[in-house]
């Protein structure tokens, strides 16, 4: 801790924060400037890592984040590099200016305090997890996160940018190495071994999370995703696009927290909104009563999973047929000079993208079951055994989907495997 105080990072309690802000133009022009004495302040980081602040005045509100050097929810036994805030911001700017209309804006950053200063979400905006635990349908959803998902992937990737562009920013992102490890981790090495950070619902999935550890052609997809994911620097990722990182309303939906940014696999965002959707799917049996049995809900999560993809993809390919005379040097111009030939090395090309998204997506619901970190979907079920039962069909789906991703053609035949281990 001496280390990080010679640097100039302290961490800011309610007191010291209002000083920070009155001192810093950009954040206390967000809320009016003037004394700023009468400021409301929130602590709302629910996070595993950060302090998170909401400040109000009678004239604004923005968002305060700042990183500590540890992981918060274990404490500083596990140290954690603060320069994730500085990604963080990087790629939440660069995001931003892809597709603004689902990024919050950064309005301040500093990198000496690893502290970030945003817009505030306002309500009735909340996080995507908890209304799919309550059962709310967002009917914008689908068509949102297809957008931000086609622009963010397309336009950082070398479909679109020269490779001198392209390297220029691997280079910047390779330095989010911890972030990267951290992923490397608990998702694709923890679950398939024992590990003191694994747990599970005990003891009814004991036996099934001794199977995923003793289950070679499972390690070997694992394998072949890790390296994929350590690799692969294809697009800037999100990285840790999950539900509890995107903010909803019926009528819109922002992308926070991607302090996981670096470039790497397209499909490792998409798998980990789709995963977590498929989570959701299977969570509804726990949550159903006898006033609403969230057969519906399930139906409507299903379409939302359908129509992410099928719009994901048309989205992706109209911007790559926009941008064919271009600077991308994946696919150059005078070489992919037909529209036969075009079309082709695009049919290929999403064809491989949707594996690697079944894939990741399928690694994360396993070790959202069996590894360190759960999802309230399935925690905020009280009764164990009926928790179990969702956990071990979405453990069961995601083993057989990963497996067998490269015998699936359509969006369509994944909602029916879906369907297929859904014990209702």
């Amino acid at each position: 801790m001496a280390a990080e105080a010679e640097q100039g990072f302290r961490p800011l309690d309610e007191a010291s924060l209002v000083a920070y802000i009155k001192a810093t133009p950009a954040l206390a022009s967000r809320l009016g400037g003037g004394a700023l004495d009468s400021i409301e302040i929130k602590e709302v980081g629910d996070g595993n890592l950060n302090f998170v602040y909401i400040l109000k005045s009678g004239s604004g509100a923005i968002v305060v984040k700042q990183a500590l050097p540890y992981v918060r929810c274990v404490g500083d036994s596990w140290p954690m590099t603060r320069e994730r805030a500085y990604f963080e911001a990087s790629t939440l700017r660069e995001h931003g200016r892809l597709c603004p209309e689902h990024t919050p804006e950064v309005y301040h950053f500093d990198r000496a305090m690893s502290l970030m200063g945003m817009r505030y979400i306002e309500p009735p905006h909340i996080i995507l997890r908890k209304g799919l635990i309550a059962g709310v349908e967002y009917p914008l959803l689908a068509d949102h996160m297809s957008d931000y998902m086609a622009k963010t992937l397309f336009f950082t990737s070398l479909l679109y940018n020269n490779t001198t562009d392209h390297k220029k920013g691997v280079a910047k992102y390779c330095e989010n190495v911890e972030m990267c490890r951290l992923t490397e981790q608990v998702v694709f090495s923890d679950p398939y071994r024992v590990s003191k950070l694994n747990r599970w619902t005990s003891p009814y999935l004991d036996k099934d999370a001794e199977a995923v550890r003793e289950d070679d052609e499972l390690k070997l997809e694992a394998a072949e995703l890790k390296s994929m994911f350590i690799e692969r620097a294809q697009a800037l990722i999100h990285g840790d696009l999950h539900t509890g990182s995107i903010m909803v309303t019926t009528e819109s939906t922002q992308v926070i927290d991607p302090e996981f940014g670096f470039y790497g696999p397209m499909g490792f965002d998409i798998g980990a909104f789709l995963g977590n959707l498929i989570l959701a799917y299977y969570a509804q049996n726990g949550h159903a009563d006898q006033a609403n049995d969230r057969k519906a809900y399930k139906k409507w999560i299903l379409k939302t999973i359908k129509e992410t993809w099928n719009l994901f993809q048309k989205k992706f390919v109209e911007l790559w047929n926009k941008h064919k005379e271009g600077n991308g040097e994946a696919y150059l111009p005078d070489i992919y000079n037909n529209s036969s030939l075009l079309s082709a090395a695009q049919k290929k090309y999403m064809t491989n993208l949707f594996h690697d998204s079944l894939g990741f997506g399928s690694a994360k619901m396993i070790r959202r079951i069996v590894g360190i970190a759960h999802v309230e979907d399935l925690e905020s079920i009280k009764d164990a055994s009926k928790r179990a039962e969702s956990e071990r069909a979405a453990l069961n789906c995601a083993k057989t989907i990963l497996k067998g991703r490269r015998q699936l053609e359509t969006i369509e035949q994944v909602i029916e495997h879906i369907q297929s281990f859904d014990q209702d």
